[in-house]
């Protein structure tokens, strides 16, 4: 069956067929609508059913409450139509020129950021424009039709190479080629750009960047284009890890803060035990962000990491005061599965 969903505030139409999510019919159709993980770990692609039923389909628990679900709320994501919709949903205006697409790539860096972060280096084909916003994710597709996320870490405005940062996951069937096998001048296939995690700038809210492990990689895109375009709102990265050797690139985060008078930068780290010389804060890093700033009425709050220290910042933040459509984030999971037999 194919069936049709209507968008409230757009009015925008488009169809959904057997085979697809709500989400990816959009998508396909060139309707943006907030989402990052995809997996039904995240919630930030929540929308209402006005009209219609769907197929909730799998989601975690506490992503999507029984409650909300009585309200029509579901995650576009995951849902399936059972009959035409009306779905109330934001929608996210992206340049045309932003468009998803599958494209060869050649590995031309391998450059060990931390004992388990690897910065790998992707050249584009000279012939083909790949157009991003910073911020934004690809899919590295493999050979037996699975796919692994992994944000881009550099701004735009460097074409023709696209950085990511490359945690090794244990038991991980990737990550662990990345770290073992892969070579240089390797090919590789990837789609996107994906995802609506990119700096809103029809604002001039100061902004708060809360990075959890390598969920500095969009951050560090974000904040280099802003550089790059001489953006000079306020701007306060709290980055969290568990250790000082896990603050891979805290070198070039304190060099921001150095030469940008509107920039700052707080490390956080969770596991810090007795550091003599550490002048950073430690705990968890949205109660950092809490600490400094009870009032966050006035901010904008971009956070990419984790789910928990999403779910966790969601919480904390709207505690002090942050309005909902004033937090942007990026969650992600990372996938530990071992190669088919």
């Amino acid at each position: 069956m194919v069936f049709q969903v209507k968008l409230c505030n757009s009015g925008g139409q488009f169809m959904v067929e057997d085979s697809e999510t709500v989400l990816e019919a959009a998508l396909r159709s060139g309707y943006v609508i907030p989402y990052s993980c995809r997996s039904g770990s995240c919630g930030s692609c929540k929308a209402r059913v006005v009209s219609g039923r769907v197929d909730y389909g799998d989601y975690k628990g506490n992503v999507l409450t029984d409650s909300e679900r009585k309200q029509g709320i579901t995650l576009l994501c995951q849902a399936r139509p059972l009959e035409d919709l009306i779905v109330d949903a934001r929608e996210v205006a992206v340049a045309e020129e932003i468009q998803i697409r599958l494209l060869p790539c050649r590995v031309t860096g391998l450059e060990r950021l931390s004992h388990d972060v690897m910065g790998v280096s992707l050249k584009l084909p000279q012939n083909q424009q790949f157009k991003y916003m910073a911020g934004q994710y690809i899919d590295i597709l493999l050979r037996d039709g699975r796919r692994r996320s992994f944000s881009i870490a550099n701004e735009p405005e460097q074409e023709g190479e696209l950085e990511l940062h490359i945690r090794l996951v244990p038991g991980g069937f990737f990550t662990h080629q990345i770290f073992n096998t892969i070579k240089l001048r390797d090919l590789l296939r990837f789609q996107g750009p994906l995802g609506t995690f990119f700096l809103r700038q029809d604002s001039d809210k100061p902004l708060i960047f809360m990075a959890g492990g390598t969920g500095f990689a969009p951050i560090k895109a974000i904040i280099e284009q802003a550089i790059e375009h001489k953006i000079e709102r306020t701007m306060h990265l709290f980055w969290g890890a568990r250790s000082e050797r896990d603050l891979y690139m805290d070198g070039l985060a304190r060099q921001w803060s150095d030469q940008h008078p509107h920039i700052r930068y707080t490390p956080v780290l969770s596991e810090a035990g007795p550091l003599p010389d550490w002048a950073g804060e430690t705990g968890w890093v949205h109660d950092a962000v809490s600490k400094q700033y009870p009032d966050l009425s006035a901010y904008e709050i971009y956070m990419s990491g984790p789910p928990p220290m999403v779910e966790e910042g969601s919480l904390a933040f709207a505690e002090c005061g942050l309005p909902e459509q004033s937090l942007y984030f990026d969650s992600f999971e990372f996938a530990a599965d071992v190669p088919r037999s």
